[in-house]
């Protein structure tokens, strides 16, 4: 199934990301849970460098220092225009987090999608895996501008959906069992502007394990 979540901001969002006075740490950049060349030839190693210490890094520093100015912000007026910087750090360090463990070495468990819980749920809902990754690579390769084409499973319809959101936004609409990144900087150095050929590649490295895992959790 297939739908499209540009702006689906909600206001747990300000919960989430909009810290008390008296939060007591900073975010900080996770590890990764592999080796920056783990995922050759399918990321690059300078590729993977770039995106976990600098650009996630920024939305790190971006939200810390906008939690600690909406702690600081003397009006609701002044919180209120933190949400943006909240919404754009925030998501991106949401997404990256969980873009991370959603990638895994060909040799480890990238790829591999084994009979399952979630195999026969995309089977049921798609058709089959590979009617499912050539929508979600559609969709995503769709996305104007810079944003995420996910794998989302929708609590209320208790059905998998293939979602996309722009710029950093967070999936809020769904549960997310798959997240690609799709801003430039997650492929340019290596795929220039060939969205379709990073899209086609990244499925050697998804981890499927990891995928089931969430998907498990929301629906026991």
């Amino acid at each position: 199934m297939l739908s499209i979540a540009k702006s689906a901001l909600r206001p747990s969002l300000i919960r989430t990301f909009a810290a008390p006075a008296t939060r007591a740490s900073l975010h900080t950049l996770p590890d990764l849970p592999y080796a920056y060349n783990a995922l050759e030839p399918y990321i690059s190693e300078e590729i993977m460098k770039l995106h976990h210490t600098k650009h996630h890094q920024t939305y790190v520093n971006g939200l810390n220092a906008a939690e600690q100015s909406y702690a600081k912000a003397p009006s609701v007026r002044d919180q209120i225009a933190l949400q943006s910087a909240l919404k754009f750090n925030g998501g991106g360090h949401v997404n990256h987090s969980l873009f991370w463990k959603n990638l895994s070495p060909a040799n480890a468990d990238g790829g591999k999608l084994t009979d399952g819980p979630l195999k026969k749920a995309i089977e049921r809902d798609f058709g089959s895996v590979e009617k499912f990754k050539k929508s979600f690579n559609a969709a995503t390769a769709a996305v104007q501008g810079s944003g995420w084409g996910w794998l989302g499973y929708d609590s209320t319809t208790k059905t998998l959906d293939i979602v996309t959101t722009a710029n950093q936004d967070p999936l809020l609409s769904h549960t997310p069992i798959i997240g690609v990144d799709i801003w430039e900087h997650a492929f340019y150095l290596q795929y220039q502007n060939v969205k379709a050929d990073y899209l086609e590649a990244i499925w050697n490295v998804i981890n499927f394990k990891e995928a089931e895992q969430r998907f498990n959790e929301v629906t026991k």
